[in-house]
């Protein structure tokens, strides 16, 4: 059964593609492989490794997006600190792996990635969790520096956050000869 689409939706759609391709190469391929990870939607080893290295980070990616089940669950009802403590310190811990594996370059790749792995309703906790996993020692200082220095004032004080649920899904696409 198909599901008619309001006019609305399709620009709100496009500007997520849009938005997507405003990345760099490099943010654009860690988000499609990241869904591809958390998501199941293909075998993530064997599409997106190209050397040992990159087979150990997917797999270290397997084993970190386990908790995207639990961090879904998780996320607080309000902005009341009662509600953190499950899922704040887990969303950061998540998040640093993410920024450690050097292809995420800004808050906006970030939260594109997050709005897709975890949902909409998680928004107002990206800005302080992205904030503080740019923050840990883990990462270089000039690293540290440009990540942080992405978030813009508007998007780390935001007043409110859009309920909508994100419809653009990046997937591989094959390269078609002419």
């Amino acid at each position: 059964m198909a599901t008619s689409m309001k006019p609305a939706d399709g620009s709100l759609t496009l500007a997520e593609i849009k938005e997507f391709a405003s990345f760099d190469a490099a943010a654009q391929r860690y988000i499609r492989r990241s869904l591809d990870v958390a998501y199941c939607r293909s075998d993530a080893l064997a599409l997106w490794s190209r050397d040992v290295v990159e087979a150990a980070s997917i797999r270290a990616q397997t084993k970190t997006y386990e908790h995207l089940p639990s961090l879904r669950q998780a996320i607080p009802e309000d902005s009341g600190l009662s509600q953190i403590d499950g899922f704040v310190g887990l969303l950061i811990r998540v998040s640093a792996f993410d920024l450690g594996q050097d292809r995420i370059s800004s808050f906006g790749a970030y939260r594109f990635l997050y709005e897709r792995l975890i949902g909409a309703s998680a928004r107002p906790w990206f800005p302080a969790a992205f904030c503080a996993a740019a923050s840990l020692p883990h990462l270089h200082p000039h690293r540290r520096r440009a990540l942080l220095q992405s978030i813009s004032e508007a998007a780390a004080t935001a007043p409110g956050w859009s309920t909508r649920e994100p419809v653009f899904f990046p997937e591989w696409v094959e390269k078609v000869e002419a």
